[in-house]
C-alpha cells in the first residue's frame, strides 16, 4: 500500500505564487490545500487537520504573525513561514510567535522541499521520541525516562539546567528556537532578557557532548536568532 500523502495547508494571498506552489507540491507528492486569506486558512486548518502549514506574513485580513499565534493556541504541527521580509527582527518575531522555520522570498523550490523534509522528520522524530522515551542522534542518546545522557555508551554528567536545555533543543530537532524561547523554557519568563546565560550553558554543553566543540555537529547557532539541534 502507498503511504498517505503529507497534507499541507498553504496560506498565501499572491495567486501566482499560490498556483506555483500548489503545482510544485503536488508534483512532489504532497497534498496541498490553498487559502488566500487568514480567515480562510484558519477554516482549512481546522477542517483538514494538516500535517503542516505554510503561511505568508503579509495577508490581507490579518497579519501572518497574528495567524500563527492563533494557530498555536491548539495546532502543534510544523508551521513554515514564507515572507519577503528579510529583517532579523521579523524572523525572530515569527519564530517566537510559534513558527518552526522561516524562508525568505524569492526562494528556490528545492530549498522549500528541503525545509519540508526537515519538518517531516522533526514531526516523525518527535512522535517516535515521545513513544519510546528516548532521543537518539548519532552517538548521542538521551533517555528521557531515566534522565540519562550518553555519548558512545558512556554516561555524561549534566547539571539539571544543562540537561533541560539539551532536552528542549533535542526534542524539537531541526527547529530553530530563539533566545527568548529557550530562556523562557529553561530559566523561566523572568529571564528572557538574559542571553548571556545561554552562551555560557551552550558552551558547557558543547564541551560535554560534541567531538569538536568549536565545530559542533548537533548544537548549531543561528546567528542573531537562537539555536537549533541538527536534524541529520
Amino acid at each position: 500500500m502507498n503511504e498517505p500523502r503529507i497534507r499541507i495547508v498553504l496560506i498565501e494571498d499572491d495567486p501566482q505564487i499560490r498556483r506555483f506552489l500548489v503545482a510544485a507540491l503536488e508534483i512532489h507528492g504532497y497534498e496541498p490545500h490553498e487559502a488566500a486569506t487568514a480567515a480562510e486558512g484558519l477554516r482549512l486548518v481546522t477542517a483538514r487537520q494538516p500535517d503542516m502549514v505554510i503561511v505568508d506574513l503579509g495577508l490581507p485580513d490579518l497579519s501572518g504573525l497574528d495567524l500563527i499565534r492563533r494557530l498555536r493556541e491548539w495546532y502543534t504541527r510544523p508551521i513554515l513561514v514564507l515572507s519577503a521580509r528579510t529583517r532579523e527582527q521579523d524572523k525572530v518575531a515569527a519564530l517566537d510567535g510559534g513558527a518552526d522555520d522561516y524562508l525568505t522570498k524569492p526562494f528556490g523550490i528545492e530549498e522549500l522541499l528541503a525545509r519540508l523534509r526537515v519538518a517531516s522528520r522533526h514531526l516523525a522524530g518527535q512522535r517516535a521520541g515521545d513513544a519510546s522515551g528516548r532521543i537518539e542522534a548519532g552517538a548521542l542518546l538521551i533517555d528521557v525516562t531515566a534522565r540519562r545522557v550518553q555519548v558512545r555508551g558512556a554516561d555524561v554528567h549534566l547539571t539539571p539546567r544543562e540537561y533541560r536545555l539539551l532536552l528542549v533543543l533535542a526534542s524539537q530537532r531541526g527547529k530553530v528556537l530563539t533566545h527568548r524561547q529557550l530562556l523562557r523554557e529553561v530559566w523561566g519568563p523572568a529571564h528572557v532578557e538574559s542571553p548571556h546565560y545561554l552562551r555560557i550553558y551552550m558552551r558547557a554543553l558543547r564541551t560535554k557532548i560534541e567531538d569538536d566543540p568549536a565545530q559542533p555537529r548537533w548544537l548549531l547557532t543561528e546567528i542573531g536568532v537562537g539555536y537549533r539541534f541538527a536534524d541529520e
